[in-house]
């Protein structure tokens, strides 16, 4: 009778450490991506947690573990089991996180008008649908369109505590000025008043658990953002643009801004990158072309993706159902979770490199 092999997690742990996740430059075991390791006669069974369920590598990854397992002597079979868990963004000196808040994410953009906050609500949106905790702040004070944009109608609660409640939707936690006034006053405050209530929406909410809070940020490079980032470790910062010229003039701005002051930026989104004609398919490039790949090779920042312009996209969002919602096996929401899972990615690496 042939004599049994036995086979330890220690075994099991070894032969994945030879397993690199390409993106992070560490092994699967040193970023603590191998979970709950079990062994019966001969068969091994593990989880491999990543960091978000859109990894672009997820195959590659999944294919590499089972063949480092299967390489042991002994080893007669192989189950894995594909989760996600987001990583926690690291603590700068000085910086008090949002607690319970893993991840924040800025998105802006250096002039109005690019399309920012349709952004904002669908890759939030995107994130939210591959099973994690997600929060969405309209911190753009001054122009809050994130209620129209979800279709949420209502006031704000508080707690006992004078913390401020989400309202919640699509599974997403939605905290907005908007709430507070009705679709035709403007907020008529100066610099301080500003700050206070951003920083209000920042420690003053109780978000519970949240995996990613998504920050809409008004445009350009002033009160708002600097109170941002002096608040809050930022965990990185997402620049939405368009092709055209004065647009990207702008972007290169609010890029160096927070280049200026530490924050990571993730990358470079271009919004309206061309048009395709619903009868003849024709693409036209309404807003020029090739700045965004300009602009991240310039500043040495990925190129995210591009988002086409789309008349389904502006009637989801009046209609406060985005398109993620709305279609999401359009050609316009896949664009959206694919971004999405880039940003996971880049966060990934900004965080566990």
């Amino acid at each position: 009778m042939p004599k049994t092999i036995e086979i330890t997690v220690a075994d099991v742990l070894k032969a994945l450490s030879s397993v690199m996740d390409p993106e992070l430059g560490k092994d699967l075991v040193t970023l603590n991506m191998i979970r709950d390791v079990a062994i019966d006669n001969g068969r091994v069974s593990f989880k491999l947690m990543l960091t978000t369920m859109v990894c672009p590598l997820k195959k590659e990854l999944e294919t590499n573990s089972i063949n480092a397992v299967k390489a042991i002597p002994g080893v007669i079979g192989v189950t894995i089991e594909t989760g996600a868990e987001a990583p926690k963004a690291k603590k700068p000196p000085e910086k008090t996180p949002i607690p319970g808040v893993k991840n924040t994410i800025a998105i802006a953009s250096g002039k109005g008008g690019v399309g920012k906050s349709t952004v904002a609500v669908n890759l939030a949106m995107a994130l939210a649908k591959t099973g994690v905790s997600v929060g969405l702040l309209d911190a753009d004070v001054f122009g809050p369109s994130l209620p129209i944009m979800m279709g949420i109608h209502g006031p704000l609660e508080a707690t006992p505590k004078e913390t401020l409640v989400p309202i919640e939707k699509y599974g997403i936690k939605l905290v907005s000025v908007g709430f507070m006034l009705d679709e035709e006053t403007p907020l008529i405050w100066r610099g301080p008043l500003v700050m206070q209530l951003v920083k209000q929406f920042l420690t003053g909410v109780e978000w519970g658990e949240l995996d990613y809070l998504v920050i809409d940020l008004p445009p350009g490079t002033g009160d708002v953002q600097l109170t941002l980032v002096q608040t809050i470790p930022l965990t990185c910062a997402v620049i939405v643009t368009t092709p055209q010229d004065v647009a990207l003039i702008d972007a290169r701005r609010a890029i160096k801004m927070f280049q200026q002051v530490n924050a990571p930026v993730a990358g470079i989104i271009e919004n309206m990158s061309c048009f395709l004609c619903p009868h003849c398919n024709e693409k036209s490039e309404i807003f020029s072309h090739g700045g965004g790949e300009k602009t991240a090779q310039r500043y040495d920042v990925p190129l995210l993706g591009k988002i086409p312009l789309d008349m389904a996209i502006r009637e989801g969002a009046d209609a406060g159902l985005p398109i993620v919602e709305a279609a999401p096996e359009s050609e316009h929401a896949i664009a959206f979770k694919t971004i999405a899972g880039a940003i996971a990615g880049r966060i990934s690496v900004l965080t566990l490199a």
